[in-house]
């Protein structure tokens, strides 16, 4: 009698090389590969729509690499997986592991159900380079600031497991009779999106491998300094591919690695190191996404402008730097790190509006929409969060600027109606004479927005508001 095929389930690790649960898999037999879409949940939970149109792509890709026996299942994780396993006879179902708080309880609630049934369920970390639970200082103490935990913490746990081939006798079957038809899944929201793919991003595996290579021949070098200007091209964009699984953390960490020890590699590994905080935050406050960890900002006044808050997320604001930021978020499905502390600081701090609100956004338009980093990011800029930035730090979008993008390349890019403004007046437009705006063909109010706010002013009414929380 045939031997019933391994159930493997991919969730967020669509890849074939460095997949431990795959890998272990493969040596057991053939292999059913599946992947079930629940698009229910709660609010926070659901994916946006730009991570729903990666995701889509990413799927295609990863049916076409296993030769199209990849299998759809649509709704109830439980009942599906129950389904097939009668179906094939199924003894055993393998999968790595997920640390958000609704996957986790989700999981246990289905090992727990397939157990009793006899299953032989088998779980493995795929997605962090230590787990949330070995990067404590005492067992079930975690770190609430970032430096110790990584040094202590990460640097003197465990080395990082070293990235495994793809299987090389990877046997595989599909589900012929009740599988979906990806485009039956409704994975990608109609219209939704607005994002110019392809862009400069290649979605799957391969292209992953591809952006990981790039990165390492012309960013590593220099990375500590020259990732913090945005036309340039000392960033990974690795965090779409690492969100979606398409590569592993531990494949970027160690191709980093062989490139010797510097300041570079050291800086690279400590971002990668910011991700493993993230989620270890997550872990251990499984409502980060929703609750401060500094309760003291629980009765904090936050204001409720919509008005102000769509001009934030349309790239509206009159704030050259921050409009710059918030439309290639808005166009590209992507946005620079530094990008991000500046128009997170400018919602939270000069807008006043609830970090709840900048979280939802980036949420809907990020390919990379990460629930740990996310929330972790938004609760940092905030600064109600573990590893908080000091209630004083207000990023000046106007500084910043002239800093971090002084020849005006990217602001330009994005903001094309100032184009031809001098970039002595780039950054605060309102400030040129009326003659340099007239010859630079810019109409204040009417081709380019006038400011929402006045900078100094609100930063001023900040700092008094965060101030009254301070002995709290």
């Amino acid at each position: 009698m045939k031997k019933p095929p391994i159930l493997y389930w991919f969730r967020n690790d669509l890849r074939l090389s460095d997949n431990p649960a795959l890998c272990a898999a493969a040596k057991e037999g053939e292999v059913l590969p599946i992947y079930i879409w629940n698009s229910g949940g709660g609010s926070v939970t659901k994916r946006g729509a730009a991570s729903r149109y990666w995701l889509y792509h990413s799927l295609k890709m990863l049916k076409a690499e296993l030769g199209s026996f990849l299998s759809f299942y649509k709704g109830d994780e439980l009942g599906n997986l129950e389904c097939i396993i009668q179906q094939f006879g199924i003894k055993k179902v393998f999968w790595n592991r997920c640390y958000e708080a609704h996957a986790m309880k989700r999981d246990k609630v289905i090992k727990e159900t397939l157990k009793k049934k006899g299953i032989d369920v088998q779980t493995f970390n795929a997605s962090l380079l230590w787990e949330p639970w070995e990067a404590v200082k005492a067992e079930k103490d975690p770190y609430k600031v970032f430096t110790p935990f990584y040094r202590k913490g990460c640097l003197s746990a465990p080395t990082p497991r070293k990235p495994l081939n793809k299987p090389s006798s990877l046997k595989c079957v599909s589900d012929k009779k009740n599988g979906w038809n990806i485009d039956d899944l409704d994975i990608c929201l109609p219209k939704s999106w607005h994002a110019k793919f392809p862009g400069e991003f290649k979605i799957g595996e391969v292209g992953a491998k591809e952006r990981l290579n790039l990165f390492i021949k012309r960013g590593l070098d220099g990375y500590k300094e020259q990732r913090n200007f945005p036309a340039l091209p000392h960033v990974s964009k690795l965090s779409p591919h690492i969100h979606h699984g398409e590569i592993s953390p531990n494949q970027i960490y160690y191709s980093a690695k062989k490139q010797g020890d510097n300041s570079d590699v050291d800086h690279f590994c400590s971002e990668l190191g910011w991700r493993e905080f993230s989620y270890n935050l997550l872990y251990f406050n499984q409502d980060l996404e929703k609750v401060n960890i500094q309760k003291k900002f629980n009765n904090f006044s936050w204001k409720k402008d919509t008005k102000n808050l769509h001009f934030w997320q349309k790239g509206q604001t009159g704030i050259p730097f921050v409009d710059a930021g918030m439309r290639e978020l808005y166009t590209t499905g992507f946005l620079h790190n530094r990008m991000r502390m500046v128009v997170g600081s400018f919602l939270v701090k000069n807008l006043m509006i609830h970090w709840h609100e900048g979280r939802k956004w980036f949420w809907d338009c990020l390919f990379d929409a990460d629930l740990a980093n996310n929330s972790a990011s938004w609760q940092w800029i905030a600064g109600c969060g573990a590893d908080a930035a000091p209630y004083f730090r207000i990023f000046n979008p106007i500084t910043q600027g002239q800093k971090f993008d002084g020849e005006g390349i990217y602001t330009k890019q994005y903001l094309p109606e100032l184009a031809n403004l001098p970039n002595k007046y780039l950054f605060d437009p309102w400030n040129a004479p009326e003659s340099v705006l007239d010859q630079a063909g810019v109409k204040l109010g009417k081709t380019y927005p006038k400011p929402i706010v006045d900078l100094s002013q609100s930063r001023l009414e900040a700092l008094e508001a965060f101030s009254k929380l301070k002995g709290l």
